[in-house]
């Protein structure tokens, strides 16, 4: 083992990242297979550890692919991931079961965003909610934590948006933790200096709606999940976001990619969009 300066190199982010995960040295040692004691040295700077051992914690500690690399380089090795642009003809058949994924969860709204949530791909279910908003909302590059919380997006549709907007900032500031992303936190400094609609918000009602659209009418629904109630054309919809990522993704653009489908919450939301397809 080659001993580097302490302080310096990839010991002090591995203990950022155990720290995070609230694991002792002794705890991530038995998991990766080692002692607490060289975890320690590593740590500290008085080893330099070997890259199957840096991958071997960044795999036990969970850190994200593109912070993996980081690692690496700070070990002195060479990245490990590739960073392919999804227009790669090497991503052909990922982005053809992405259209296919999409195009086949029609006519609920679902779509494709990368790590700082700029929309890659999206249905006709999205389209619809997208109706009518400004045109700078939705040039290049289209942002999807921008077009739900902008004054001039759908926020003002949002019947429950004190409780939606609170979801996606958590959401937002769990991603940031552990990541060193500039982009994540320009974009989650941008929303979450955005003002609150005055209208559109029933943070008085809680989820039951008094108004005249046939959701409201029914009786409260039992939710399973914090639904995003929004309204379309004096309709409010209910639906409940699932996200879904890549299982041990080798790549970097294909490990931040999130495939979002919203789920429709009520019966009400299922006839609604039904009604809707040619």
């Amino acid at each position: 083992m080659t001993t580097v300066a302490s302080g310096t190199g990839v010991g002090p982010l591995l203990r950022g990242w155990r720290e995070r995960r609230r694991l002792s040295q002794l705890e991530l040692a038995l998991r990766a297979g080692s002692s607490a004691r060289h975890i320690s040295f590593v740590e500290t700077g008085r080893s330099r550890p070997s890259e199957d051992m840096v991958l071997r914690l960044a795999e036990h500690l969970d850190v994200p692919v593109r912070e993996r690399n980081s690692l690496l380089l700070a070990a002195g090795y060479a990245p490990r991931y590739a960073e392919t642009p999804l227009g790669d003809p090497a991503m052909e058949a990922l982005r053809e079961g992405m259209e296919q994924l999409l195009n086949g969860y029609e006519p609920y709204p679902a779509l494709v965003v990368d790590g700082t949530y700029n929309v890659l791909a999206a249905n006709r279910g999205i389209a619809m909610l997208l109706d009518s908003l400004p045109e700078h909302l939705l040039a290049p590059p289209l942002n999807a934590m921008r077009i739900t919380l902008h004054p001039e997006g759908l926020a003002p549709r949002i019947r429950n948006l004190r409780q939606w907007r609170a979801h996606l900032l958590a959401q937002m500031e769990r991603q940031l933790a552990p990541a060193r992303s500039d982009a994540l936190r320009a974009v989650y400094d941008e929303v979450a200096a955005y003002p609150l609609p005055e209208t559109g918000e029933d943070a008085h009602a809680g989820l039951a709606e008094d108004g005249d659209s046939e959701a409201g009418r029914e009786a409260p629904f039992p939710y399973f999940a914090l639904p995003l109630r929004i309204e379309h054309e004096g309709q409010v919809l209910s639906f409940v976001s699932s996200i879904s990522t890549f299982n041990t993704p080798m790549d970097v653009t294909v490990a931040e990619l999130a495939i979002e489908t919203l789920l429709p919450a009520d019966p009400a939301t299922v006839k609604y969009l039904r009604s809707l397809t040619p």
